[in-house]
């Protein structure tokens, strides 16, 4: 695909509309590539703020009906996404397909076994190593970031910030991502391009995410990636250890995972899709992304693995395999992750690393979501592990605005929810106005006000 350029036909002031446009959804972006209408289901009985939403068991008397995640997945290629796979269980019984282009030039097709690069679903494996470390009695969650590292995050932050605080994203540190990336907004193409084969080391994110201006005030969630690159140095710190190398060596290979790995070059080194970005419009025609160098995301985003291995490991974790009782009720404890009307409780919620979701089923959902240049990733499970779905799609920030910032209708968006809605064995259906109006995610009103990360 040959760079994108500026379209010179295209008037000066639509265009700058149009920029203003992305950059209000990008500084809007809260849930990374979660389907706005995922995130309310309907309000829930106010509780306290870190109480565990009460989840059902898994469903019960669904199989997986192949034909209809056949033609649902399909549904995603034909509402306009490039391609997409993914990966269902429930119990013992799997499913694994694909839809559409691995390569929009050549016309390969996607594949179901690709690896892919997962963004933030790679926090749920920081948040897991922490936690190990956490039960081995080197690191308290309440204990505050400062005595760790104390060069890092001096003074009143220092004293402040818990660890705990860093995994639930209530910190009050800004995301380092806007300020990695100076003049994304104006000019992402050229910006993205010049970028590929930088590298930046974690100390340096951290002190561009301490410089800017905080999104909300501590105690109060705001999702910032700088927050799991303090992590990665806090297990360096207290391992003595290369941090991606410990959560090789003790998350992954614990959990038996093959094709999971954080990448030691710009390129994947197993089957993968071509990874288009868009950037709601802003680089026409989108523009591959699949060979990038991940020193930007480190321990908050730069893995990549597969929709199988997503599944083994998220239902290892949730079956209590990979953390102690205590720990996985650390990880499950949550806090509200977007605002909502008096007397509703949040329907999403986020634990340490991970968070629990209610679709429009009624059911609680453990996982996460991930989403970098050209790459989005979700993945749910019921509580006890045993319906699971993870699904992977190589077109992001997909959506368009009119000039004033409106939202134009996102058919790719309505497909995947109704996919992952389907294949975790709820009834699937089209989301209504009030599921729009939910808490913000890619999808959202630009009226949003929750901050973002460009990774998610």
């Amino acid at each position: 695909m040959s760079p994108a350029r500026p379209n010179a036909r295209r008037p000066q002031r639509q265009r700058a509309r149009l920029a203003a446009a992305a950059s209000a959804a990008v500084l809007s972006l809260a849930v990374g590539v979660v389907p706005t209408q995922a995130l309310a289901a309907g309000p829930v009985t106010a509780g306290p703020a870190t109480a565990q939403p009460a989840a059902p068991p898994g469903v019960a008397g669904h199989r997986l009906d192949r034909a209809a995640l056949r033609d649902s997945l399909a549904a995603i290629h034909r509402a306009g996404m490039y391609g997409a796979f993914s990966s269902v269980r429930d119990g013992s019984e799997q499913w694994h397909g694909a839809t559409g282009l691995a390569d929009v030039d050549t016309g390969r097709r996607m594949r179901p076994g690709f690896e892919h690069r997962i963004g933030s679903i790679t926090k749920t494996f920081t948040a897991v190593a922490v936690l190990q470390q956490v039960h081995k009695g080197r690191v308290e969650l309440d204990a505050p970031i400062g005595r760790y590292l104390p060069e890092l995050v001096p003074g009143e932050r220092g004293r402040q910030v818990t660890v705990r605080m860093l995994l639930n994203h209530t910190s009050g540190i800004a995301d380092y991502v806007l300020p990695a990336f100076p003049g994304i907004i104006e000019n992402p193409g050229a910006v993205l391009e010049s970028h590929r084969f930088r590298r930046l080391d974690p100390e340096h994110l951290v002190r561009l995410g301490l410089a800017a201006p905080p999104a909300a005030e501590r105690g109060k969630y705001a999702y910032a990636n700088t927050n799991y690159i303090l992590a990665g140095l806090l297990l360096e710190k207290v391992t003595g250890q290369d941090a991606e190398t410990y959560i090789t060596r003790n998350v992954i290979r614990k959990a038996g995972l093959r094709h999971t790995y954080f990448p030691a070059s710009p390129r994947l080194s197993g089957p993968h899709a071509k990874m288009y970005e868009s950037m709601f419009g802003l680089i026409e025609p989108a523009r591959d992304f699949s060979v990038y160098d991940m020193s930007w995301a480190g321990t908050a985003g730069a893995m990549v693995s597969t929709t199988r291995d997503l599944n083994d490991f998220y239902r290892q974790l949730l079956g209590g395999k990979l953390l102690g009782p205590a720990g996985l009720r650390a990880m499950k404890t949550t806090v509200p992750a977007h605002e909502t009307e008096p007397g509703e409780e949040a329907a999403m919620r986020y634990g340490l690393g991970i968070y629990t979701l209610r679709m429009p089923d009624g059911r609680w959902y453990w996982g996460h979501d991930g989403g970098v240049f050209g790459a989005g990733t979700w993945a749910l499970s019921t509580e006890d592990g045993r319906r699971q779905v993870a699904v992977g799609y190589n077109l992001m920030k997909y959506q368009r605005f009119e000039d004033d910032g409106r939202p134009k209708p996102d058919p790719i968006g309505d497909a995947l929810f109704q996919y992952v809605g389907g294949a975790l064995g709820g009834v699937p259906g089209k989301p209504s106005a009030a599921l729009r109006r939910a808490a913000p995610g890619p999808l959202a009103p630009l009226s949003s006000p929750a901050p973002h990360g460009l990774l998610r």
